[in-house]
């Protein structure tokens, strides 16, 4: 089995394996050499000298000529306080196993492309990248300024989670207004269709009401066709007698026509559906001013539409008293 392969996978177990090899003193990878201390926590030898030297001043390097007997050290991670010997951070033990993981770890993501554009330096400590977010200030900063820098009393955290988090905060607002949106294009379209069949309603009513008229005037013609056929025949009669049978309700049956001919009719402009009509100027504009607004602006302009209320309540009362 290859070893390199088997410990270090793809994916998200990358990720993961890279958060367990920060250091939580400058929150980057640790840097080598790596010393372990006696509750098992790791470090970077830098980091963790940097403290040290903060919490026991009159101790000296390696190298230096003041002797002392060690010092004390307090994790960072737990608490735990130990008891150094006069080798101060440079007795401890390194950690040569987290030290092959971080060999192969960037080993593994060597082949990966690097990122473009250089890493921003803290402008206190120039030597340090900004790799930590002061979530009191609210502004990136470097882990020197938070173990000895202006924000030691200030809570920190891991500059890519605050981006993240911005980052999920900033898809969660587009969500929220590409929703929004969703909305008001349900609500044109629900109103578009119930104008539109109205419209169609009212076609279907009149088209109605024209092919009823259409039927009656059909029937009416068909009548009036044979009182006319009838007539012509009773013309051609030779007798007179028989001509003058047939005459009388021949003349009642045309009088009787002739008021059946009251038909309805449509009136002048019927065709005509120009009162379907919108105007939809002010809503245009409306929409055109849609924009991002606080809740600040939405209770001023709440209190101004109230006063108004009140002023015109007000000036109906004493127009009534008057």
């Amino acid at each position: 089995m290859d070893y390199k392969s088997g410990l270090i996978p793809d994916g998200n177990a990358m990720e993961n394996l890279e958060k367990q090899l920060i250091c939580p003193i400058c929150l980057e990878m640790f840097t080598k050499p790596v010393v372990i201390l006696p509750c098992q926590h790791n470090l970077c030898r830098k980091c963790a000298n940097d403290i040290f030297q903060a919490a026991n001043p009159y101790w000296t390097n390696r190298g230096g000529s003041v002797s002392m007997s060690g010092g004390r050290f307090r994790c960072p991670s737990c608490r735990h306080e130990v008891i150094m010997d006069r080798h101060g951070v440079y007795g401890l033990q390194r950690n040569l196993l987290v030290e092959n993981i971080i060999d192969i770890y960037k080993q593994e993501c060597s082949s990966r492309p690097l990122q473009k554009g250089s890493h921003p330096m803290c402008k206190e400590h120039e030597d340090e990248k900004i790799n930590i977010y002061c979530l009191t200030c609210e502004v990136p900063t470097c882990s020197l300024c938070k173990v000895f820098g202006a924000h030691q009393a200030c809570e920190v955290a891991p500059l890519q989670s605050i981006f993240q988090g911005q980052k999920e905060n900033s898809h969660q607002v587009k969500e929220e207004l590409s929703h929004k949106f969703d909305a008001l294009y349900a609500i044109l379209d629900e109103k578009k269709s119930e104008l539109l069949q109205r419209i169609t309603q009212e076609q279907e009513e009149k088209l109605d009401f024209i092919e009823a008229l259409i039927l009656q005037y059909r029937e009416q013609l068909e009548k009036s066709t044979k009182l006319v056929e009838t007539a012509i025949q009773s013309l051609d009669e030779p007798g007179g007698a028989t001509f003058l049978l047939s005459a009388k309700p021949l003349i009642k049956s045309i009088v009787e026509a002739s008021k059946g001919c009251q038909l309805g009719k449509t009136e002048q402009g019927f065709e005509n559906m120009d009162y379907f009509t919108l105007n939809l100027e002010h809503i245009a504009e409306a929409l055109r001013a849609i924009d991002f607004g606080t809740d600040e602006e939405e209770e001023f302009t709440e209190e101004e539409e109230e006063e108004d209320q009140e002023e015109g309540v007000s000036t109906e009362g004493k127009e009534g008293h008057q």
